[in-house]
Order: structure tokens, then C-alpha cells, then sequence
């Protein structure tokens, strides 16, 4: 790799400057300082596109939730290792005339939702569907796409992505692959493929010419989905009342002496066992013998240790469903399988032990194994901001308890975290949003929808606001079935509001009178404020349930825009949706 040297004539750099740089690389160990260094001479190197980064690989991704982004920064390094000339970039980076220039291009994008890109790759997919998309006769492509299956249009924007390239004259040389929620097997198999592919096709090169963004500090560091923190609970407490219908807990995490960095709209993935009771209710259901031997990475497991440790045994999937009625022959579930939307409704309150006891059978420990899939990690909004709370990592987790069936329930990830004590050891690793983000200018307005546990980021904000003294104004709604019993966080509101910090509050708790009402109806009723706060260019933010909640407050907010901006409802719909791309609308929902 050659080398740029700037003269100090040319771009000065004070002592003032040079301390806040050792500030910054204090928290970073050897690895993440190679890192950075390497870094900074791949920016000065990337600082101007040439034809060799053009005829080069290009990694594009587009990511929701950080999967997408985190295989494409792996792929990059193997790239590397391999002596590959090539770039990375997010497809909310790229620009028009880059794009009809590539050569030789790997596209690794998730789908979110109902088959919807993720935001980053909003701009980039309506380019492609324009009539401004380019002829992409010179381009070799291969596209790996990510989804979940249990979702109707499991992986359409990586499929999309496909087709449409292909329509536009570029040459597939990689076929495409689909990886379902437990990828990571999978994804490795792709990228060792698509490298042996692709480096016959980029010109051989003496200089590495990369196009690489700067990861958040928490990739530098050593600790990722693949490579967890083992660390301990501080804190473990319920904050619903005691006649509360949800068990919702704030849960504090020990990051002393870890160098774990996260910022405000970041996640933290929890890897989980499951419930030792559950796997001896399987066990017992399927007759299989606890200490009956399977192979994990081509180690010998006994099946309970395995059920514990290794496979996914809470959310069920339309696949468990059809292998297993395959499987077993049962005549009534292939029924059921047959037809997508009764296995969708089949599937939507259930877990994988209702279709054992529903419809038993005997099988082997190896035969069950090979339906399962590999347990993945759950994903928490972060509720706190590392201004405030320095060490610490906070979270605001609904309990999934519920009786059906003859027994009582538990979510995987959260029936894991109700029952650990402080003390209790617990895999955390942070996995960084870009679209999910406080505005770089604190003098911005910002409206925080939040109901439930979707108020865990905002409490991150407003302490991150706090802390930055920003002067921007702040509005929360909030919503949740009592007052009394669920209003979390009540006494920190407070004390932000009489901060001067929270600005307004707006609360729906829908329980507390015959109508219910939700943080929709709210929005709603302030309509003519929250449109003057629009104009006076405030950012949206919405996290909380995806099927529901999240569509009626898209909903609500497209009648505001119509109603106080005299809008058609088409013409509200595009107001909205030209807010999200311009990253003045952001969701953070599951």
C-alpha cells in the first residue's frame, strides 16, 4: 500500500486538535489503533475515486439493524487478506455517477418489515427503478440477501436487488443467496465463494484503493455478535406495579474496564440459553433420550445440552412447521402447512412445544436436531446514554410470559433476562444504528413516539440532550394500558421537565377510561402543534411493535400532514415518506 504524506503547511493540525485525537484513542486497545491508523491512510487513499477503485470489487450493503453492514465489513477484511483491490460502502452513501461505473460489484442487503429496503438502500433502490437507472452491461455482480422466513416476502430486497441488476444489462456471476435470522454458517460459505470468484475478475494492482467508512468505535473494539462480552448484571429490577398486567424490568449491565462504546439509538444484542424446564418438557414430549449424542461444529453434544445452548426453541417458523409435519406424517399439519396464511396464523401464538404436545410423535435426537434452527441473539434498544451513565449499559425489557395451551409461556431472550441476578453472568455486544440517530445540530426539535418499552431509546436521548446542554426542543408521547401501574420511568420525566429539558408530554394510558386510547389518537388531537413543529424542521422518532402500533402512528401522522398542510392523502403519504429519506422520520421497531 503506498503512502500519503501531507505537509503540515498544507492541512495544520494544533496541539489543541492533537489532544482531543488522544482522548478519542485512549478507550482503544493495539487492535483498534491499527485499525484506526489503517483507517485514516485508506481515507487519504479513498479521497478521490479513480479507475482502479471503479474496475475494483465493490462491497455495498444495505442495513437495518447492522447484520448486513457487519457481513460486508468481514467480507472487506477477507478482501483484503486476499489482496483484493477494493472498496465498502453503505448504499446511503453512494452516489448516482459512482454506481454506473462499477465493474465488479457484491451486494449484501436485508428486507425489513413487509418486504420494504432498509433506509439506507430507499435512495439507491428508486434510483435503480427510475428511469435514470443506468445501462450496467461492464458490471459482474452477486448479491447475498438476508431476511426472515418467518415474514411473507422473506428476503425481497436482496431478490429485488437481483433481478433488477440483471435487467439492467450487469452480468451475474455469483447466484444469489438467501439467509434466513441464523446465518452465520451460511455467511461464511458466500464470502470464501464470492472471493474466489471475483478475484480472477479485478485488475491485479500495487496500491490498495479503498473506499472505507469509519466504524463505530464499539467494531474497532474486539467484541461483536461473533466475538461477545461476557460481563455481569448490576441490576435487575421490575419497574411495572404490583397489579400491573406486564412484567417490564430496567436492567443495568456492567461495561467497566470493556471499552465497549454505544451511542444514543444503538441496540445491544443478549445471546441467551434457553429454559432448562422447556427442554426437559421437549424432551419428554418427543420420548428422546436427554443424553442421547449429536454432533454441533462436529462435536459430540448431548441433545439437552444442545436444546440449551444451541437451537432457537421459542419463536417458531413456517419451516419447523412443514418439516416437522412432513416428518412425522401428520396429516392435519400438513393441511395447515399448505396454505400460507392459515401456517401465518398457525404460527403467529404459538411456540415450537404446542406442535409436539398438539401433534406427538417419537423421534431421534439427530431427526429433531436437523428441524431446528441455531439460536441467534436478541436485539434491546439502549435506554441510556454513556454521558450519563458512563460504564454502564441500560435496557427496558418486556417479559414474554403468557398461559396457553395448559402451561405458562416464556420468550426466549427475556424469560433469560427475568430470571438473572445481579451478579449473573450475561453475552452482550453493541450493534450500532445509522438510522436511528439524535440530529447533529442540537438546536433541532425532536418528537419521541414511544409507547411500552419503545421508550427506551428516548430516555437514552434526553440524557444524552441533558448532558450536551443541547437547546433543541423535546416532546414525548407515551403510552401504556395504566397510570398507576405502567408508567415507566415516571419520576426521570418529571425531573426532564423540570429540567426545562422535556418540553412537552403527551400520555395514553388506554386503560384508565371505557375508550381506549393510544399514542395515536394523541397525535391526532395535537395535530395543529406537532405540524407547526414540522415546519420548524423537528425530527420523528417511533420505536416500539412493528404489526401494529408503528402502522397506526404512520397512519395518525399522515392525517396531520393532511390536514394542517391541506394536503391530498397521496400527497401527505409523499411528505412523509420524503421526511424518512431525508432522515427526519426515523423508526426504530420490531
Amino acid at each position: 500500500m503506498t503512502k500519503h504524506i501531507t505537509s503540515e503547511k498544507e492541512h495544520p493540525i494544533n496541539k489543541d486538535f492533537l489532544k482531543n485525537i488522544d482522548k478519542l484513542t485512549m478507550s482503544l486497545d493495539s487492535e483498534g489503533l491499527k485499525t484506526l491508523g489503517n483507517y485514516l491512510i485508506q481515507k487519504g487513499l479513498s479521497s478521490s475515486s479513480s479507475k482502479s477503485s471503479e474496475a475494483g470489487l465493490t462491497i455495498l450493503y444495505g442495513s437495518q439493524t447492522g447484520n448486513s453492514r457487519s457481513i460486508a465489513e468481514e467480507l472487506f477484511e477477507i478482501a483484503k487478506t486476499e489482496n483484493i483491490n477494493s472498496s465498502l460502502i453503505s448504499m446511503g452513501k453512494i452516489k448516482e455517477k459512482s454506481f454506473k461505473s462499477l465493474k465488479n460489484l457484491l451486494v449484501i442487503v436485508s428486507t425489513q418489515g413487509e418486504g420494504d429496503p432498509p433506509d439506507d438502500a430507499l435512495n439507491l433502490v428508486d434510483y435503480l427503478n427510475s428511469n435514470k437507472a443506468p445501462k450496467l452491461n461492464e458490471m459482474n455482480f452477486g448479491v447475498l440477501a438476508l431476511g426472515d422466513s418467518s415474514y411473507e416476502f422473506y428476503c425481497k430486497t436482496g431478490k429485488d436487488f437481483d433481478n433488477r441488476l440483471e435487467e439492467l444489462g450487469a452480468k451475474r456471476v455469483l447466484d444469489r443467496v438467501d439467509l434466513d435470522v441464523d446465518f452465520d454458517e451460511d455467511a461464511e460459505i458466500w464470502m470464501k465463494n464470492a472471493v474466489a470468484i471475483m478475484k480472477p475478475l479485478v485488475p491485479e494492482t500495487s496500491t490498495v484503493d479503498i473506499v472505507y467508512e469509519l466504524p463505530p468505535v464499539s467494531k474497532i473494539k474486539k467484541y461483536t455478535r461473533k466475538k461477545p462480552l461476557k460481563t455481569k448484571i448490576l441490576t435487575n429490577q421490575k419497574i411495572t406495579g404490583r397489579f400491573s398486567e406486564k412484567n417490564i424490568r430496567h436492567i443495568e449491565i456492567d461495561l467497566e474496564e470493556s471499552g465497549l462504546i454505544y451511542s444514543p439509538g444503538d441496540s445491544l444484542g443478549v445471546w441467551f440459553t434457553n429454559n432448562i424446564e422447556l427442554v426437559d418438557l421437549i424432551l419428554d414430549s418427543l420420548k428422546i433420550n436427554s443424553d442421547e449424542i449429536i454432533q454441533i461444529n462436529d462435536e459430540p453434544v448431548t441433545i439437552k445440552d444442545a436444546l440449551i445452548e444451541n437451537f432457537e426453541l421459542t419463536q417458531l417458523h413456517p419451516d419447523f412447521v412443514k418439516d416437522y409435519a412432513e416428518l412425522t406424517n401428520q396429516k392435519d399439519l400438513l393441511e395447515i402447512s399448505a396454505n400460507k396464511k392459515n401456517l401465518q396464523s398457525f404460527i403467529n401464538d404459538r411456540q415450537i412445544i404446542d406442535v409436539i404436545k398438539d401433534y406427538p410423535s417419537k423421534l431421534s435426537a439427530k431427526k429433531f436436531s436437523k428441524l431446528l434452527r441455531k439460536i441467534t441473539p436478541r436485539l434491546y434498544s439502549i435506554a441510556s446514554s454513556q454521558s450519563e451513565v458512563d460504564d454502564e449499559v441500560h435496557l427496558t425489557v418486556s417479559v414474554v410470559e403468557y398461559d396457553a395451551f395448559g402451561f405458562t409461556h416464556e420468550g426466549g431472550a427475556s424469560g433469560y433476562l427475568n430470571h438473572l441476578n445481579p451478579g449473573s453472568d450475561v453475552k452482550v455486544y453493541v450493534e450500532s444504528s445509522d438510522h436511528f440517530r439524535l440530529p447533529d445540530d442540537t438546536k433541532k426539535p425532536i418528537i419521541m413516539i414511544g409507547p411500552g418499552t419503545g421508550i427506551a431509546p428516548f430516555r437514552a436521548f434526553l440524557q444524552e440532550r441533558s448532558s450536551n446542554e443541547a437547546s433543541g426542543k423535546n416532546w414525548l408521547f407515551f403510552g401504556n394500558p395504566y397510570f398507576s401501574e405502567d408508567f415507566l420511568y415516571q419520576t426521570e420525566w418529571q425531573d426532564f421537565q423540570n429540567e426545562g429539558l422535556l418540553n412537552k408530554i403527551d400520555l395514553a394510558f388506554s386503560r384508565d377510561q371505557d375508550k381506549k386510547i393510544y399514542v395515536q389518537h394523541r397525535i391526532i388531537e395535537k395535530s395543529k402543534t406537532l405540524w407547526e413543529w414540522i415546519l420548524d424542521d423537528a425530527h420523528i422518532y417511533v420505536c416500539g411493535d412493528e404489526k401494529r402500533m408503528a402502522k397506526d402512528v404512520n397512519q395518525a401522522l399522515i392525517e396531520v400532514i393532511s390536514k394542517e398542510g391541506k394536503m391530498t392523502e397521496e400527497k401527505a403519504i409523499k411528505y412523509l415518506d420524503d421526511l424518512r429519506r431525508a432522515g427526519r422520520y426515523q423508526k426504530d421497531v420490531y
